[in-house]
C-alpha cells in the first residue's frame, strides 16, 4: 500500500526541503531573461516571476487539469493505483538576441547590475517559495517506511518479557493500584499526557460462601468445581477454593428437573419442547457455538428457571485440561448496569439492576457434569473423545443455590496521549486491559499490558529524536473488562460526542496470546487489506507468524463499544490454539483462573508477543501517518454482497436487498477510484481536499449499525458470528426466531433493518462522490 504524504502549512516546524542547484540555476535564468525582456519592451505592468512556485490555498485554477479516470489497481479487491508524477517537469525558454548592440558602457553596467540583483533575488524567492509550498511527496513514503522499521525494530521479545514479569511482581490489592503502576510505567517512557480516569460502578462479586449444586436423588452436595460439600473444603479460604459464578445472574435457590439442551440452539429447543414442559426447569447447557447471552435469552423465553453451564472437553484443544476447573462468566452486555447508555459520573441516576436475567446461572466443571448425568462407560467416539450427553432414562432433580453480592466499586482506566502534528484531532485508539478485582482471566492482562507498554517504549525513543505521528495515538488500559467491558464503555459513554467525531480506528490487544499454534487476525472489512499487508511486511520468513486469512468475526473485549456504538473500524491480532471442534467458537467467554506461568509456557521466548506487538504497531503507524486513511470502501461492498449469499436466500425472497447491494458496489467502485484521485494528483493535492476525503472514509462503517440486535449479537452487521457462516447474523437469528415461534414478523423487521443499512451506505458513498464532482466542476 502506497500513499504519499501531504505537507501543508500546518506541518510541524523544522520540516523544510530545499531546492537543488539545477533548480536554482533554472529559476535564476528564467528570472534574468524575463526582466531583460520587460526592460526592453513595453508593458512592464505584466511582469511576473515564471520561475517561482505559485502558492494558493490549494485549489489550482489551471485549465488543463487531467481528469482522466484512474486505472484499476493490481489489488484483488480494487485498491486504487497511485498516479505517477513527472518530477522533472520544468519550463524551458530560448533566449533571443538583443534588439541593439549600440549600448553605452554605463547602460551595459546597469543591466549587469540589475541582472545580478535579480539573480540573488530569484534565489531568495525560489528558496523560501519552495519552502512554503508542498514538497514533492515521492520521498515521503519511503521515508515513512524507514521510520516504521526504525520504531518496530526497537520492540524486542526480551523487553516485553521483562515488562511482563515486572507487572506480575506487583501485588494486586485493588484496581487503582495496578492502574497507578501502569500510569507510572507509561509516564517514565516519556508519554507526556497520561491520565487516570476512575468510575464508580455496580459489580456482582462472589458471596462469603461458594455456590452449590445438590443432587436430590441421593442428597450429594457439590461445589461448582466438582468437589463434595461434606469434605474439608468448607473451611478453605476463598483463594484456595476459587468461586465459580455468573456475574449478574439471578440469586436464590431453585429446585427442578435437569434437562440436557446441549448447545441451546433453536433445533435443540424445538426438540426438547416437543417432548416435555420446560417451565421452571434447569437447563444443562454447553458453552460455545453461539454467544452465551443469545442462548440464555432463548432459554429464558422458553420458560426455564435456571442454567448449569459447562464446556465439553471435546471442544477444547487436546493440550488443554480444564475438566475440573471452575470458571466465571459475565451476563453483562456492556458498561455499568446501573447507568445503561450513559456514563457513571457524579450525579448520574443509578438504576436498581441487581440481576440482568431472571435465570439462575451457574458455571460448573466437566467433572461435575459427569457426576450429575449417567454416562455409559462404552460411550466413546471414533476420535477417542467422550461427548457429554445426559442419558434419556431417569430424571435428575437438582437444587441450585446462588449467593453473589452486588456492590459499588471503583474501576480505573489509564489513558495516555501521543499528540499528532498534522491531524491532532483525529485519534487512533490502541487498547489493552488490566483485571484486578478477581483472579480470573489468568495472566492475559499482563501480556496485553506488556505489549502496549513495549510499543510505547519504542515510539517514544523516536519521539525524543524529533519525530511525531500525523494523527494522535491514544493508549488505553481498561479496567473492569471481565465484568462486561465496563471501563471502556464508561469512558466512551463519557466522551461519546468527541469520539463520534474524532476516532478513526480501534486497535485491540485483548488476550493477544491465548494459544501458540495459529495466528488469528480479525479486522472490519475496511481494514482487512491493511491487516493482510501488515502480515506480509512483518511475517517474512518467520515460522511463528504464518500468513492467515483476515476475517470480520465477532471478538471478545473492549473493542465492543467502538465497533457496535460508534461504528469505528477495528482490528486485532492474536495467537490461538487450533480449534478441535466447529463448536469451539465463543469458548473465550469463560474466564478461567490460570496459574502464573501459563503464559510463559505458551510462549517461553516471548517471540509470539514480539510478533503481535510488531503487527499491531505496523497497523497503528500506517493509520496514524497515511495522508489518506487506508480504508477500503469497495471491500465493504464486497462483504455486503457475500453476506447476502447463503441458505437464507433460498428461504427468503430478497430481490430488493440484492439490488441495493449491487448499487452499493457500483458506487463504491467509483468512490474507490474517482475520489482517491484528488488526494493523489500532484495538480490537485490540497490539504482541504484530503481532509474532505478522510472525513468520508472515517465514517464508512457507521451506516451498518442497526438499532436493535438480539442479545450477544453485534449491532454492526458487517461482522459475522464465526468463520463458518458468512451471512448477516441478524438475518440468521430472525430465521431461527421464525422457526421457533412460527411467525414472519421478526424476519420482516430484520430484512428492513439490513435493507435500510445498505441503502444508507449507498447514499453516503454517493453523497461523497457528488461533493467531489461538484468541486471538480467548479474548478473547470
Amino acid at each position: 500500500m502506497s500513499y504519499h504524504k501531504v505537507n501543508a502549512d500546518q506541518r510541524a516546524q523544522g520540516h523544510s526541503p530545499y531546492l537543488d542547484n539545477d533548480e536554482l540555476q533554472a529559476t535564476a535564468l528564467e528570472l534574468e531573461w524575463d526582466m531583460e525582456k520587460e526592460l526592453e519592451e513595453p508593458g512592464f505592468d505584466h511582469f511576473r516571476l515564471d520561475g517561482a512556485v505559485q502558492h494558493h490555498t490549494g485549489n489550482s485554477q489551471s485549465p488543463d487539469l487531467d481528469l482522466d479516470p484512474i486505472q484499476p489497481s493490481s489489488s484483488p479487491k480494487g485498491r486504487f493505483q497511485r498516479l505517477q508524477e513527472d518530477p522533472d517537469y520544468i519550463s524551458h525558454y530560448t533566449r533571443q538576441s538583443p534588439k541593439s548592440n549600440r549600448c553605452s558602457f554605463f547602460r551595459i553596467l546597469k543591466v549587469c547590475c540589475t541582472a545580478l540583483i535579480l539573480f540573488i533575488f530569484g534565489i531568495v524567492i525560489g528558496y523560501y517559495g519552495h519552502k512554503k509550498c508542498p514538497s514533492t511527496p515521492t520521498s515521503q513514503e519511503p521515508n515513512n517506511l524507514h521510520i516504521y522499521h526504525e520504531i518496530l525494530k526497537e520492540i524486542k521479545a526480551e523487553n516485553i518479557q521483562q515488562i511482563y514479569r515486572d507487572l506480575l511482581q506487583f501485588p494486586r490489592e485493588d484496581d487503582i493500584d495496578i492502574a497507578m503502576k501502569i500510569l507510572v510505567q507509561w509516564s517514565s517512557q516519556g508519554l507526556e499526557d497520561v491520565q487516570l480516569v476512575n468510575y464508580s460502578v455496580l459489580l456482582d462479586l462472589p458471596g462469603s460462601s461458594s455456590n452449590t449444586v445438590t443432587l436430590k436423588n441421593n442428597g450429594e452436595c457439590f461445589y461448582p468445581s466438582g468437589q463434595q460439600c461434606n469434605r474439608e473444603t468448607k473451611t478453605l479460604h476463598s483463594k484456595e477454593l476459587l468461586p465459580s459464578y455468573a456475574a449478574y445472574s439471578a440469586k436464590g435457590t431453585l429446585e427442578g428437573e435437569l434437562v440436557d439442551v446441549q448447545y441451546g440452539t433453536v433445533e435443540d429447543l424445538i426438540r426438547i419442547q416437543s417432548i416435555t414442559n420446560v417451565t421452571k426447569k434447569i437447563a444443562l447447557l454447553k458453552l460455545g457455538q453461539s454467544p452465551l447471552l443469545y442462548k440464555l435469552s432463548l432459554l429464558e423465553d422458553a420458560g426455564f428457571g435456571g442454567v448449569l453451564l459447562y464446556i465439553d472437553p471435546c471442544d477444547l484443544p487436546k493440550t488443554t485440561d480444564l475438566a475440573d476447573k471452575a470458571f466465571m462468566v459475565s451476563l453483562n452486555s456492556g458498561g455499568d448496569p446501573s447507568t445503561p447508555g450513559y456514563a457513571s459520573i457524579d450525579g448520574s441516576y443509578r438504576q436498581n439492576r441487581l440481576n440482568l436475567t431472571t435465570l439462575l446461572v451457574q458455571p460448573i466443571s466437566a467433572a461435575l457434569v459427569k457426576k450429575l448425568i449417567s454416562l455409559p462407560e462404552d460411550t466413546v467416539q471414533k476420535d477417542g473423545c467422550i461427548r457429554l450427553q445426559m442419558s434419556p432414562t431417569g430424571k435428575k432433580i437438582i437444587s441450585l443455590n446462588i449467593q453473589s453480592v452486588t456492590t459499588y466499586k471503583t474501576i480505573s482506566n489509564v489513558i495516555g496521549y501521543l499528540k499528532g502534528t498534522v491531524f491532532p484531532d483525529r485519534y487512533i485508539i490502541i487498547g489493552s486491559h488490566h483485571n484486578s478485582l478477581n483472579n480470573y482471566g489468568g495472566q492475559a492482562w499482563a501480556s496485553s499490558t506488556a505489549i502496549i507498554t513495549a510499543f510505547i517504549q519504542a515510539l517514544m525513543l523516536k519521539v525524543k529524536r524529533g519525530w511525531r505521528p500525523d494523527r494522535t495515538i491514544v493508549f488505553c488500559s481498561w479496567g473492569g473488562t471481565s465484568f462486561g467491558n465496563i471501563g471502556s464503555y464508561e469512558w466512551a459513554e463519557d466522551l461519546k460526542r468527541v469520539l463520534q467525531r474524532n476516532v478513526v480506528a480501534y486497535v485491540s490487544l485483548h488476550n493477544p496470546v491465548r494459544g501458540n499454534s495459529t495466528l488469528h487476525p480479525v479486522a472490519s472489512p475496511s481494514l482487512q487489506q491493511l491487516a493482510a499487508e501488515s502480515q506480509s511486511i512483518n511475517c517474512i520468513e518467520k515460522t511463528e507468524c504464518p500468513r492467515s486469512n483476515v476475517s470480520s468475526v465477532q471478538i471478545q473485549g473492549d473493542a465492543d463499544y467502538f465497533i457496535n456504538h460508534l461504528g469505528v473500524p477495528a482490528t486485532q491480532f492474536s495467537y490461538e490454539d487450533i480449534r478441535t471442534s466447529v463448536n469451539s467458537n465463543f469458548l473465550s467467554e469463560a474466564l478461567f483462573s490460570v496459574h502464573t506461568r501459563k503464559t510463559e509456557e505458551l510462549d517461553p521466548s516471548f517471540r509470539l508477543h514480539e510478533t503481535i506487538a510488531k503487527l499491531t504497531g505496523q497497523v497503528t503507524l500506517q493509520i496514524a501517518n497515511a495522508p489518506v486513511l487506508p480504508f477500503n470502501a469497495l471491500d465493504i461492498a464486497l462483504e455486503v454482497q457475500n453476506s447476502l449469499k447463503g441458505n437464507f436466500c433460498d428461504e427468503v425472497n430478497i430481490p430488493q436487498l440484492l439490488a441495493v447491494a449491487s448499487r452499493l458496489r457500483d458506487t463504491a467502485e467509483l468512490f474507490q477510484s474517482d475520489e482517491m484521485r484528488p488526494a493523489n494528483d500532484p495538480k490537485e493535492r490540497a490539504p482541504i481536499r484530503v481532509r474532505m476525503l478522510n472525513d468520508v472514509l472515517q465514517s464508512l462503517e457507521k451506516s451498518f449499525l442497526v438499532h436493535r440486535a438480539p442479545p450477544g449479537l453485534y449491532r454492526n452487521i458487517l461482522y459475522r458470528l464465526d468463520e463458518r457462516t458468512s451471512q448477516f447474523s441478524v438475518l440468521l437469528e430472525a430465521l431461527e426466531h421464525c422457526k421457533l415461534h412460527q411467525s414472519n414478523e421478526t424476519i420482516q423487521a430484520a430484512l428492513s433493518e439490513v435493507l435500510n443499512s445498505i441503502n444508507s451506505a449507498q447514499v453516503y458513498f454517493k453523497a461523497g462522490l457528488d461533493v467531489f464532482e461538484t468541486t471538480l466542476a467548479g474548478k473547470k
